[in-house]
């Protein structure tokens, strides 16, 4: 036969290295999501390099090092000797098997979506692609990402005019396999293993699908085929908006409670006691994360394609990205109970990561709240056991250093930001002078000086 290679004769190839344990995977951005999952393929026997435009991250793994505190370095070290290995240069995609995608999708000042990093990565793939490779995009974003940009930038830059596999669509063999499958990261979470995780696959044709069914098999104990990319990247905004929503209602029944009298602790404690109809979420300085602040907006802005208004979802973003400022004006009253003026009041910030015991600091409400502060003319330093130092970021430019705690009397105000469960409460509460407290971090801890905000 002229074209010897078929379609049928890749994916059968493909999926019989799947299923052998043979083949090379690729996973390029080794932040939260990028460098777990290598570590969850090298656990199963397969071979993984990971790709990163940062050096100092490449660099850091390659002498069996970690910079996320939750994986230590000896994990590192094992799955070296088992294989893995990190790099900068995108040419050896060209020898993997299947290349996962795990980049950021921010949002931009406009808060609108921000895709350069997987149109830049889609870029740096396109050159190296083969024919029968399995491409997958985990970053979180809108529907139609990975049909509308990722796909029409793989086909227009490889230079060997290979298409992307579809749905009764011949291509003669000349085509590699596209799938999203959302990540589902929860950093912190213990209780839950990663392997016990489901994870939603859908591929741009059945045969993609069937492929990052069998390669995510490889490490997940059940997956959850879908019918299209889109129907996968919405389901997970639905995940995220519907963790939005609900913090954004309690958020704005903590507003309520505060004027009432009542502690909405002890109600939602209440509410629990019901086993069925009720979930409980809890309120807070505002949300952080890569995703619950950011998905919604993703959302949003796709809907007005469709000529669509998402109030619901809007409303529940504005209730929580105002709960920074709530937290300041709270900071403010009780400084002014005890006859201080928040302009020049040394304030000391408790917990800068977006929730407790993790070293994660996308979208912190904590930053934020900062630079509240600052703008206001307070004196602010933070602790944080994960934080030494607050550099530069996305959106924030504080150049601070982590404080002790060992004398916290000197501040006219503690703001507890995040419960990190590093932290002597009882000792803090006795010591300072007022406590602002955002988590209900005192909570059954008496005094006059404590402040539930």
């Amino acid at each position: 036969m002229e074209n010897c290679v078929t379609a049928t004769n890749l994916f059968s190839a493909l999926k019989d290295r799947i299923d052998a344990r043979e083949a090379r995977v690729g996973v390029i951005g080794l932040g939260y999501v990028g460098l777990p999952l290598t570590l969850l393929y090298t656990e199963a026997k397969l071979r993984v390099t990971g790709f990163d435009i940062d050096q100092r991250k490449v660099a850091t793994l390659t002498s069996g090092g970690s910079y996320i505190y939750r994986i230590p370095s000896t994990e590192i070290q094992h799955a070296r000797t088992q294989g893995f290995s990190a790099t900068a240069d995108f040419s050896d995609l060209t020898k993997m098997d299947a290349i996962i995608i795990c980049v950021p999708t921010p949002l931009d000042e406009y808060r609108e979506p921000d895709l350069s990093f997987i149109t830049n990565t889609a870029k740096a793939i396109a050159p190296h692609l083969r024919a029968g490779q399995l491409v997958v995009l985990e970053s979180t974003t809108y529907p139609g990402t990975t049909e509308e940009v990722l796909v029409p930038i793989l086909e227009a830059g490889n230079a060997s005019g290979l298409k992307a596999a579809r749905e009764n669509v011949g291509t003669q063999g000349h085509h590699f396999f596209v799938a999203f499958s959302p990540e589902r990261e929860d950093p912190g979470n213990d209780t839950v293993a990663r392997r016990d995780i489901p994870k939603v696959v859908g591929g741009l044709s059945s045969e993609a699908s069937e492929l990052a069914s069998a390669l995510y098999g490889k490490i997940f104990n059940r997956t959850v085929p879908v019918s299209s990319p889109a129907v996968a990247e919405m389901t997970k905004l639905l995940e995220n908006i519907y963790r939005c929503v609900n913090i954004a209602m309690v958020n704005e029944l903590k507003l309520l409670c505060l004027r009432m009298g009542l502690d909405i602790w002890e109600v939602i404690e209440a509410a629990s006691t019901k086993p069925f109809g009720f979930q409980p979420f809890y309120p807070g300085p505002g949300l952080g994360g890569h995703c619950i602040p950011v998905d919604p907006y993703y959302l949003s802005w796709k809907a007005k394609e469709w000529d669509f208004q998402t109030r619901f979802i809007e409303l529940a973003g504005d209730i929580n990205s105002g709960m920074p400022y709530h937290v300041v004006s709270s900071v403010s009253k009780a400084l002014n109970k005890q006859g201080k003026a928040l302009k020049g009041a040394k304030v000391l910030v408790l917990g800068v990561a977006y929730k407790k015991d993790i070293d994660d600091l996308r979208e912190s409400p904590a930053l934020t709240i900062i630079e509240l502060l600052q703008k206001d003319g307070a004196a602010v330093s933070y602790n944080d056991p994960y934080f030494p130092f607050i550099g530069k970021g996305r959106r924030y430019e504080l150049q601070m250093k982590s404080a002790p705690l060992d004398d916290v009397a000197k501040y006219d105000c503690v703001l507890i930001v995040t419960d990190h469960s590093d932290y002597d409460y009882l000792s803090i509460a006795e010591q300072a002078c007022l406590v602002v407290d955002t988590r209900n971090a005192m909570k059954g801890i008496p005094g006059d000086n404590i402040v539930r905000c």
